[in-house]
């Protein structure tokens, strides 16, 4: 069980620490979108949530302070989720079916979270 729960710390701490690198130091590529999206300040909206997934990803990996990194994914997760995976606005087949397919990852990812807070703490490099 040890093992298992240092990868999956691993795995989801380095899929957080790679999207977040993308948001704050590749946001160009996303600024567009985001703006179609109807977000006020695309780009300060795409820096601030990678540093949100900076932070969440930093603490689920090494296990300092869960309860606060988690709480940061989750402020990023679930607006994120709802307002640029909005797969029911959708009129053409291909983007609603991609988009639902993004939703229902990150609501996946949500649920994840939220179990994470049953982790008793502290989470040390041994586990439980």
């Amino acid at each position: 069980m040890t093992i298992a729960f240092i990868v999956g710390r691993a795995i989801v701490g380095v899929y957080f620490l790679m999207n977040a690198y993308n948001h704050i130091f590749k946001s160009e590529h996303m600024v567009g979108y985001a703006a179609s999206k109807g977000l006020p300040s695309p780009k300060t909206a795409i820096v601030g949530s990678g540093l949100l997934m900076l932070v969440g990803g930093l603490s689920v990996l090494f296990g300092v302070a869960p309860q606060w990194g988690l709480a940061a994914l989750l402020l990023f997760m679930i607006p994120v989720t709802f307002k640029m995976h909005d797969y029911w606005k959708e009129t053409d087949p291909m983007m609603k079916s991609n988009q639902r397919i993004s939703f229902m990852k990150n609501m996946a990812i949500v649920g994840f979270l939220l179990m994470a807070y049953a982790i008793p703490v502290p989470w040390n490099s041994l586990g439980f």
